[in-house]
C-alpha cells in the first residue's frame, strides 16, 4: 500500500446508514469512507469510482461489467452485500487481480414484503388510506385470503416460506420449479401443479425464481391470460421474470385484478416510467430485502471483509481463485 489511507466507497446507500451501521474506523483504523446515497450515472461511473480502493456494492443496484472493472485502476477489494451477485463480471474480475467478496443477510425479509403486497392487493390497503385522506370513506369491498388459491412460482427457500404464510391463512397452496417433485413440494405443504395449471388455480401468484435465460419472460400474456381478472400477481424477485409489454397490456385491460410489485426493469423507477400511472397496482421499491437488521448484517461484515482482506485472511468469496495481487498490495 501507498502512504495514502484506505479509500472505502458504499454505493447506492440509499437510507445513508452504511457508515453508521458498521464500527468501519475500529474494523479499518485511517480509512476514509464515502457514501453514495444516490445512483451514480453509468457514464459518470469509471471516474467517479476510479480513487476508491475498496468498493461495497449494494446487491446489484450498481453493475460491475468488464469494462468498469478495467477502468477502475486502485480497485483491489469488491464487496457485494449477500452472496450471489449476477451484475458482477468475475472472470473480468480475477483477469484485474481483483478479489470479490460477500457478506450474509437476514433470510426471510423478501418472503415478508411478498406477503404486505398480497394483504395490501387483496384489502385494497392503499387506495382506501388514499380514499380516507381525501375525505372519503368505504366504497368497495376487499378480498378474501382464507379459502383461496396461493401459487408460488419458485419453492425454494423464499417461496416455501411464501407458501407456509398462506397455509396459516388457510389458502391452498400450489407450486411449479423447473424440477419441483410431488415430494418436495408436499414437504412444504403444496402441490405440485404444470406451469399453465398454477396460473389457471390461482387467485394470488407470488414469484420467487431466479433469473436466468431459462426463465426470463416466463409470465408473458399466455400466463396472464391464465390468471384472468379475478388474480394477482406478486413479484418480489426479479421483473425479468414477467413480460412488461404482456403485464402493462394486462393490467390496463382489466385482464388481471392487479399487481403488487418490488422490483423492476429499470431501477430506480424513472419519473416518466409507465408504471408510476398504471392502474391496479402496489408498488415498493425495491425493499425485500432492505431492512434494518438486515443492513446491519451486510455492512458490519462488509467491513469486516475488508479487514480480512488487509490483514491475508480467508473471504467469503464469490470468485473461485485468488486474485493476481497478494492482499493489501496497491502500488
Amino acid at each position: 500500500m501507498t502512504g495514502q489511507p484506505l479509500r472505502i466507497a458504499l454505493l447506492d446507500d440509499y437510507q445513508d446508514v452504511g457508515r453508521s451501521f458498521a464500527d468501519w474506523g475500529a474494523v479499518v483504523p485511517g480509512a476514509e469512507v464515502d457514501a453514495f446515497t444516490a445512483p451514480i450515472p453509468a457514464a459518470e461511473r469509471a471516474a467517479v469510482l476510479a480513487p476508491y480502493d475498496v468498493i461495497v456494492a449494494m446487491r446489484e443496484r450498481t453493475p460491475f461489467p468488464a469494462p468498469l472493472l478495467f477502468e477502475l485502476p486502485r480497485l483491489r477489494l469488491l464487496v457485494t452485500t449477500g452472496m450471489r451477485n449476477a451484475s458482477i463480471d468475475l472472470d473480468a474480475a480475477r483477469a484485474r487481480g481483483i478479489a470479490v467478496a460477500g457478506t450474509g443477510i437476514k433470510p426471510g425479509t423478501t418472503a415478508e414484503l411478498a406477503w404486505a403486497l398480497i394483504l395490501g392487493l387483496l384489502r385494497d390497503v392503499a387506495a382506501n388510506d388514499a380514499r380516507i385522506r381525501a375525505g372519503g370513506w368505504q366504497d368497495r369491498l376487499g378480498g378474501d385470503v382464507a379459502g383461496e388459491t396461493l401459487a408460488v412460482l419458485g419453492l425454494g427457500r423464499l417461496g416455501t416460506r411464501v407458501a407456509q404464510v398462506g397455509q396459516a391463512f388457510g389458502m391452498e397452496v400450489v407450486a411449479w420449479s423447473p424440477h419441483l417433485t410431488a415430494e418436495r413440494a408436499a414437504a412444504a405443504g403444496a402441490e405440485a401443479v404444470g406451469l399453465q395449471e398454477l396460473f389457471e388455480r390461482a387467485r394470488v401468484v407470488s414469484l420467487h425464481l431466479v433469473l436466468a435465460d431459462s426463465t426470463r419472460g416466463i409470465v408473458g400474456e399466455r400466463e396472464l391470460e391464465a390468471l384472468g381478472p379475478e388474480g394477482f400477481l406478486v413479484n418480489t424477485s426479479r421483473a425479468g421474470l414477467v413480460d412488461q409489454l404482456a403485464l402493462r397490456r394486462a393490467l390496463e385491460s382489466g385482464g388481471i385484478a392487479g399487481a403488487g410489485l418490488d422490483v423492476f426493469d429499470e431501477e430506480p423507477l424513472p419519473p416518466d416510467h409507465w408504471l408510476r400511472s398504471a392502474p391496479r397496482t402496489l408498488l415498493s421499491p425495491h425493499l425485500g430485502y432492505a431492512t434494518g437488521d438486515a443492513f446491519r448484517i451486510c455492512y458490519r461484515e462488509a467491513a469486516e471483509d475488508v479487514r480480512a482482506f488487509l490483514a491475508g485472511e480467508a473471504l467469503r468469496r464469490l470468485d473461485a481463485e485468488p486474485p493476481v495481487d497478494a492482499p493489501g498490495s496497491r502500488t
